[in-house]
């Protein structure tokens, strides 16, 4: 870290760095992120993602492969992109923190974000009410109204970190089955929907930080954002912060919350697409986009919580139909 002091001052225009406060480490030991408080500047202080690949390995389920080692260094520099050409058409319905600037040193990559808790957002939750699940819900679909039908240049053609062409190991490691038979299916019916948009593809709960009384949310984590089909990012999300009970009782009055904010929003930000062609489309993909995170889920730790009665009834749904 101390050698991107120079570019972090020469960013915030800071006369020194006070001090740092370690935040959490990345997935796999690739780094930290790391707040920084300065001297001198407009900004109290700042946040910094320190990627450093000579630190790298040591997954917490052993999934350590050179093919995973390859995924996250795209990631990372896919993250990067994001920030430089595409988070700037975000607004304050889909709020994203300010980049302040992105450096390199050999082996290491400091990423200089905006401090979200300075922003306005210094809340973060594990489990979520249906009130403040919908909160999250309408950034999501005023992300997915805003890049509706553009393409996803330098950022994943395919966004999510757990679809199928990304993951041979885990698909691999299935027992045989209906779902495996039908992966591909399910897999292609998600690539090939008409109303692709930009998904965020790590839309758990843990990466979106509430303003003080819950009521509007900023997302981080950009490493898997990408080309794909809305439904993928809500299904993620739903089950990053709710139980299977709650998800199947509120799964329409949620569904229809969110086909609200996104119709409202494209017809807003994109009135020649047919919100209604977009809705129609997405309701008959909501068990797909579960069933296709199932599919990773058995592959990569099958005895995760989140196999459970709800994603059980949806994946034979989805197997039925595809």
């Amino acid at each position: 870290m101390k050698a991107f002091i120079p570019n972090i001052l020469s960013a915030t225009k800071a006369i020194s760095v006070v001090k740092t406060e370690h935040i959490q480490s990345l997935w796999s030991n690739y780094g930290a992120i790391v707040r920084i408080y300065l001297r001198g500047s407009n900004f109290k202080s700042v946040v910094a993602k320190h990627i450093n690949f000579n630190r790298a390995g040591n997954h917490p389920r052993g999934w350590d492969t050179y093919f995973s080692h390859q995924r996250k260094v795209t990631s990372y520099e896919i993250e990067c992109n994001w920030y430089r050409d595409w988070a700037n058409k975000c607004n304050e319905t889909c709020y994203v923190p300010t980049c302040l600037g992105y450096f390199k040193i050999g082996e290491q990559t400091l990423l200089l974000l905006e401090d979200l808790d300075d922003a306005g957002f210094p809340m973060r939750k594990e489990k979520l009410t249906i009130p403040q699940a919908m909160v999250v819900l309408s950034w999501l679909a005023n992300f997915h109204a805003t890049f509706m039908q553009l393409k996803p240049t330098r950022l994943w053609d395919v966004g999510t970190y757990w679809h199928l062409a990304t993951r041979p190991d885990e698909f691999k490691n299935m027992e045989a089955g209906a779902l495996k038979n039908k992966a591909k299916a399910i897999d292609d019916a998600l690539n090939n929907c008409t109303n692709q948009t930009i998904v965020h593809g790590d839309a758990k709960v843990a990466n979106f930080c509430f303003n003080r009384d819950l009521t509007q949310v900023s997302a981080v984590d950009f490493q898997y954002v990408g080309g794909g089909c809305g439904m993928k990012d809500v299904v993620y999300f739903l089950g990053s912060c709710l139980d299977a009970e709650t998800c199947k009782i509120h799964e329409e009055t949620l569904l229809n919350h969110y086909f609200s904010v996104l119709n409202k929003s494209l017809t807003t930000f994109n009135p020649t697409i047919s919100s209604n062609a977009v809705e129609e489309e997405y309701r008959s993909l909501y068990a797909i986009a579960w069933t296709d995170f199932t599919r990773f889920l058995m592959g990569w730790m099958p005895t995760h919580q989140k196999l459970n009665e709800y994603s059980t009834e949806l994946m034979q749904k989805a197997i039925k139909h595809s």
